[in-house]
């Protein structure tokens, strides 16, 4: 391999590591905030949004706030966000740290970053969410997600998917594609988030870990939101 090109993979790759550099508790609850926020945008988007039979539906949802992309060399996708399951009940209660990276979809035009809405439709969807790292569009059935009141005019293909998938860039909602992009559970910021090493099973199927007191006001939008 030429030397330029060794540079170049040299350079992404650290790239794409600092993507993901150590964190502080501030920083993840700094995080959990930013989410927190998100979903209030999507809530208060009205007609141009989720369509609430959706919302209702959905077995889990993850939000990856300020998704961003690479620049110079690197031009992969990349962020750091939360995932919950509704549990007995019917209610969202607790949460397991996500990362999401690489895919080709775009960042909507003039925005260096996309806040990211995907609804887990299926049993099959949500198991992949407490499993290892898989790939959306791949092992996972995604499509960008319908808007607006009416779905019945949507395609087959788009309502049999497991992952439907929405975006927000400088103020504008929309389905995305996010077909190519890989997602698994954040195990360093579940960590600092639970004190100890705990699998995303027990946060998100099992439900046998209490959520960690930051986390309360994003789940109470979360049950808000898809009521």
């Amino acid at each position: 391999m030429q030397a330029s090109k060794l540079f170049a993979v040299f350079i992404s790759a650290a790239l794409a590591g600092s993507a993901f550099a150590a964190e502080t508790k501030a920083d993840v609850e700094k995080r959990l905030k930013e989410a927190t926020d998100v979903l209030k945008e999507f809530a208060g988007s009205g007609d141009k949004g989720v369509p609430k039979d959706l919302l209702k539906k959905a077995k889990c949802a993850v939000i990856i706030p300020a998704m961003k992309k690479g620049g110079f060399i690197y031009a992969g996708q990349y962020g750091r966000g939360f995932a919950s399951c509704k549990g007995p009940g019917g209610k969202y209660n607790n949460i397991s740290a996500m990362r999401m990276e690489g895919g080709s979809f775009g960042l909507q035009v003039g925005g260096s970053s996309t806040d990211i809405l995907m609804l887990v439709m299926n049993e099959k969807g949500a198991e992949r969410l407490w499993s290892s790292k898989f790939t959306l569009g791949g092992e996972a059935s995604a499509a960008a997600g319908p808007v607006g009141r009416d779905v019945t005019a949507q395609t087959d293909a788009t309502m049999k998917a497991e992952i439907l998938s929405y975006s927000r860039s400088q103020g504008i909602f929309g389905g995305i594609s996010v077909k190519g992009s890989s997602l698994r559970a954040d195990s360093d910021v579940n960590e600092i988030l639970y004190g100890k090493k705990v699998e995303p099973k027990a946060l998100l199927a099992a439900h046998s870990v209490l959520p960690p007191a930051p986390a309360q006001p994003f789940l109470a939008e979360l049950n808000h939101f898809s009521r």
